[in-house]
């Protein structure tokens, strides 16, 4: 039913309250002339009984009387008594206002405070009238108004303007945050072998740069003059044990080796140099023949069962990205393959030139098939590592000025919730402060209840300015 009709049916009603008031507290029937008139005017029996509440239109139009009366084209309206007639129709034994509100739809009347622009717009009227495209203003109902910030919709509008809610719930918020990267190898993973004195380089095993190696697999065998005096000391009987092994091991000699002197009680003529770790030859420099000095590198051998992957990352996003996280690689020279691994450092610097910084990702790779500078591409986690309170990114309204989101509270009203905002991420935003979990906000349609809001506190501004004045 529009609002026009409606308040055309309050009014007949108001019209009751005021003529059949007599009627209410007395609480007797009609009497004399006015009866007789009455029975007439609706054509009823004389044996109907009860009291005769209001008179209604014979074709069931809203159109009411407090007293008899006839249409346009002379029919007599319905009399509606107490009881069931069979000319009138059935009423309950209630006063004839209370009845004739009750077959309105309504317990009480309806008082019009203003009528408002039907666009939304901020001006307002006294009375009805229409707007420039012949809308009519639409009349605005004093159980309608705000209260304390809450707003009332019919359930009609709610239904026409699609107002949808959804409940603030306990989530991880974040995004996946993209980037490039290169694989690199893991600094403290990588062993360079070189000799700490002058020594002769006897024999070079048959490894070469790219080979993969054993821990314990000998590389190459050399002579050092002063490792041979410090040998010779330590398997000498009586001499200092203990200071001769500390030298040997001061000048580099593997621990293997310095137990074999002990065992044989003499220095070889050819000391082996064993690998120290599993890996990958990476470097080999080591010729037989030649002369090593003190720091000359004969091998670099790499464990590349861990590696490190180096992600440039945009400035923008360093906010999002913690130490920690969880990342997925992939590689376009191993499609359907992914790596998992996790953010081990955010360097401390960003370029200049392209305004990103790095970030180290480590992840293992037990069966090799990553190889240094390959070319890959992360995808790393940023949500938050405890669950927050959050709600969809289409329940949050920001207005330039302050932040806000609509609560259902339920019967058709609405209240305006300023709130603080936290991560967003995944169609979702994280609520600090303003709701809490289990709240029901609205998330469509909620741009059309910021507006009745707005209307809604100008015009309770300038009611208040009009109060002052």
């Amino acid at each position: 039913m529009s609002r026009l009709p409606r308040f055309g049916m309050i009014l007949a009603a108001s019209v009751v309250i005021c003529s059949g008031g007599y009627w209410a507290l007395a609480g007797e029937p009609h009497s004399g002339a006015a009866h007789g008139a009455a029975a007439g005017a609706g054509h009823q029996h004389p044996h109907e009984e009860g009291r005769i509440l209001y008179y209604r239109h014979p074709d069931g139009l809203p159109q009411f009387s407090a007293q008899p009366k006839s249409t346009d084209d002379g029919r007599a309206y319905l009399a509606v008594r107490e009881r069931s007639g069979e000319a009138g129709g059935y009423a309950p034994a209630v006063s004839p206002a209370k009845a004739m509100l009750a077959e309105l739809g309504s317990t009480a009347p309806r008082r019009i405070l203003y009528y408002r622009n039907p666009m939304g717009l901020g001006d307002t009227s006294p009375v009805p009238k229409k707007d420039s495209m012949g809308m009519d203003y639409v009349p605005v109902f004093a159980e309608e108004q705000q209260d304390g910030g809450t707003i009332r919709v019919s359930p009609g509008k709610l239904q026409r303007t699609g107002v949808k809610t959804s409940t603030a719930a306990m989530a991880r918020i974040g995004r996946a945050v993209r980037a490039p990267a290169t694989v690199t190898l893991d600094e403290t993973r990588v062993s360079v072998i070189s000799m700490r004195t002058d020594a002769f380089i006897d024999t070079v095993s048959t490894v070469t740069t790219g080979d993969r190696i054993r821990k314990g697999q000998v590389l190459f065998g050399f002579y050092a003059k002063e490792i041979a005096t410090a040998g010779t000391e330590y398997a000498a009987p009586g001499g200092d044990r203990a200071g001769s092994a500390l030298r040997l091991k001061n000048l580099g000699v593997p621990d293997e080796a310095i137990r074999t002197i002990a065992e044989r009680q003499q220095v070889p003529s050819s000391i082996d140099y064993a690998s120290p770790r599993d890996g990958i030859v990476l470097e080999r420099l080591a010729v037989a023949g030649m002369m090593a000095k003190p720091g000359d590198v004969l091998f670099r051998i790499a464990d590349m069962s861990h590696l490190w992957v180096l992600a440039d990352l945009p400035e923008y996003d360093l906010a999002s990205v913690r130490v920690g996280a969880d990342v997925r690689l992939t590689v376009r020279s191993l499609p359907g393959r992914t790596f998992d691994g996790t953010v081990d450092l955010i360097y401390p610097q960003v370029d200049a030139q392209t305004r990103t910084t790095k970030v180290r990702i480590e992840l293992p790779n037990p069966d090799g098939v990553l190889l240094v500078n390959m070319y890959a591409e992360v995808e790393i986690d940023t949500r938050s590592e405890e669950p927050v309170i959050a709600v969809p990114n289409s329940a949050v309204i920001d207005t330039g000025d302050r932040k806000l989101v609509f609560l259902d509270k339920g019967e058709g009203r609405f209240e305006p919730r300023d709130v603080t905002l936290g991560a967003r991420g995944d169609g979702q935003t994280e609520i600090v402060t303003g709701i809490k979990a289990g709240d029901q906000v609205v998330v469509a349609a909620n741009f059309l209840l910021d507006a009745e809001s707005n209307l809604n506190s100008a015009l309770s501004a300038m009611t208040a300015e009009g109060a002052k004045q």
